[in-house]
């Protein structure tokens, strides 16, 4: 039988106590496999919406995070999309190259980018960002508040034990 090296990891041994792990990390450990199955199927979900629209998933971050601003520094953008800078500058390239985004230099520093959506690029961001909501949004359908709530909740409390606390929710 040919076993999955990232699972069997997780797995206690037969012949050990608890396999080596006390409770408290098996616990953890259905927390991170949880949380990342969630983001999988959040991550699959959203894609297929946004390739309907033509774009790629990091075009779309791209497109939304601009929307509604007077544009960003590259490296505002990368943090705000969380891609990195090398990969930011081919998917503006080819975000340029539909016309959706220009690049513009700042008057104060002149060896770094600007970038700002085209008037094609905000008619864009109008379309897809509510359609791309409402997609969401039937996820959550039959959703309590108090769930939404509660997820929000641990979410954020997750979000904090790993240091990073969020810049907006």
């Amino acid at each position: 039988m040919v076993r999955n090296s990232n699972r069997d990891a997780a797995k206690p041994d037969a012949g050990s106590e608890n396999g080596g792990r006390s409770e408290e990390q098996a616990q953890i450990m259905g927390v991170l496999r949880a949380l990342a199955e969630a983001y999988h199927a959040f991550s699959a979900y959203s894609a297929s919406h946004v390739r309907q629209m033509n774009l790629t998933p990091a075009q779309f971050d791209i497109i939304v995070t601009l929307g509604n601003t007077s544009g960003m520094a590259f490296n505002q953008l990368a943090r705000k999309t969380l891609i990195t800078k090398g990969t930011l500058t081919g998917i503006i390239d080819r975000l340029e190259a539909k016309g959706l985004v220009r690049r513009e230099v700042p008057a104060g520093d002149r060896r770094s980018f600007r970038a700002v959506l085209t008037g094609a690029g905000e008619a864009l961001f109008s379309e897809v960002f509510p359609a791309h909501v409402a997609y969401i949004r039937r996820a959550f359908t039959g959703a309590k508040p108090e769930d939404l709530e509660l997820m929000s909740r641990l979410l954020v409390q997750l979000q904090k034990r790993f240091g990073s606390a969020p810049d907006s929710i």
